[in-house]
């Protein structure tokens, strides 16, 4: 028996906004959460501004114990925590008994690089001989599965719990799994999410790379310019998105609330053939990912009205647009309203699809498509395939029906998943 799947809780810690109240009023807003780091340019990086969500220490002790919190210095689980936790409650679900776990529910929560900091301590403590002084929770800050073994343990979930990593299409793709779990009916409901440490050990290679902006150091709210003439590269960011996803029969049952419906979605890789490579995309995988995400969720590629796009702010977004434009087979007024919100907080690497998808489900609940920031000189590539009304630079009243959500990452890996509003 093949399972509905739905979306009942969300959870997000980014940049400009840490829970989802703030988060949505910087959304609709264009509100940015990219600042001036100061450590960086002590560290003589080029690019010297980042995202990195702004947690005031009386927010830990909600989510952790005083003993929990001592020796804590893993950013990424951090930022995970508080998502998952408030995804959990925001679906109104309880935590399994002390005595026995919860059977039905499980975890797939995704990370790159988790805990550098810690792992830098713990590096320096070694060498000066110091073993013993690392603490007993060094090992679970900087494994990959740190974050869903915590996750697991708050929870009480019994059923999988696990980490994918799949570089920046990590948080969509564990999307992905987490629905193939409860539509084949081997879970009730599933955390997914992902998370990505904060700081220069984890951005200081790509700033080797020379792929990020350095030249708004002194303007960090503009330097993040999807599908711009002047789009000079990245902005790293950094924090974690969450979702609930429960069978229908669950919600309904337990009178959740309902954010919107996965129809489904795929994943594949360009297999760095042709014209993919390790940081660029097999333009053809890209298509074809598209492609098979639209035929698995049983609609048409003209029923897509709404589309949040990777768009990183690189010279690549016109060479995704034309992507999408080839898959979905629109151009011009036909193309779906597209939207990228690495303008607002960078690309939160391995966060990045999470926190994305919480914001693309955020637009079926509002009614809204969030606007553009830093486009207000379209890519003339870009222009020939999209009208620009289609690239809203504001927020605007539109209640998308069906959107699709793509992330690309490293490796030429892909992932798109198809939403919908619910309808009964």
């Amino acid at each position: 028996m093949s399972h509905r799947v739905v979306i009942t809780g969300l959870g997000v810690c980014a940049p400009n906004g840490v829970g989802l109240q703030d988060f949505t009023h910087s959304l609709q807003h264009g509100i940015s959460g990219i600042r001036f780091q100061p450590r960086l340019k002590q560290l003589q990086f080029s690019c010297q501004i980042a995202g990195e969500p702004l947690i005031k220490d009386n927010v830990l002790q909600q989510y952790f114990t005083p003993l929990q919190l001592r020796g804590l210095n893993a950013s990424g689980l951090v930022y995970g925590v508080i998502a998952g936790m408030d995804a959990w409650k925001d679906a109104n679900l309880p935590l399994a008994p002390k005595e026995t776990p919860d059977w039905d529910s499980g975890i797939v929560f995704g990370t790159g690089i988790l805990g550098a900091d810690k792992f830098r301590e713990s590096i320096y403590a070694i060498d000066q001989g110091n073993t013993r002084r690392l603490g007993s929770t060094s090992v679970m800050q900087v494994m990959a599965s740190g974050i869903s073994a915590y996750l697991g343990g708050m929870l009480g979930a019994g059923n999988q719990v696990t980490t994918n990593s799949s570089a920046c299409t990590t948080g969509t793709e564990g999307i992905l799994m987490a629905y193939e779990r409860i539509k084949s009916g081997r879970a009730t409901r599933m955390l997914t999410g992902s998370c990505s440490d904060s700081g220069p050990y984890l951005w200081a290679g790509f700033d080797s790379m020379r792929i990020l902006p350095r030249n708004y150091n002194e303007t960090p709210e503009k330097a993040s310019r999807p599908m711009s003439a002047t789009a000079a590269g990245f902005v790293p960011g950094s924090g974690a998105g969450a979702l609930v996803l429960e069978s229908l029969e669950s919600a309904l049952n337990r009178g959740a609330t309902i954010y919107a419906e996965v129809l489904g979605g795929a994943v594949n890789s360009g297999g760095q053939r042709g014209s993919g490579s390790m940081t660029a995309p097999n333009s053809e995988a890209v298509v074809r990912c598209i492609e098979e995400a639209v035929q698995a969720s049983g609609i048409h590629s003209a029923d897509i009205d709404t589309v949040n796009g990777h768009l990183t702010a690189t010279s690549k977004d016109a060479l995704e647009i034309s992507n999408w434009s080839q898959a979905l087979k629109g151009v011009g007024t036909d193309f779906p309203y597209i939207n990228s919100f690495k303008g607002l907080f960078g690309h939160c690497l391995a966060a990045a699809g999470s926190i994305e998808c919480v914001a693309s489900v955020l637009q079926i609940e509002k009614g809204q498509v969030f606007g553009n920031v830093n486009c207000e000189d379209l890519n003339p590539a870009i222009l020939t395939l999209v009208d620009p009304i289609k690239i809203p630079r504001k927020t605007i009243l539109h209640q998308p029906k069906i959107m699709a959500k793509a992330s690309f990452g490293f490796g030429d890996v892909n992932a798109c998943v198809i939403f919908s509003a619910f309808n009964d």
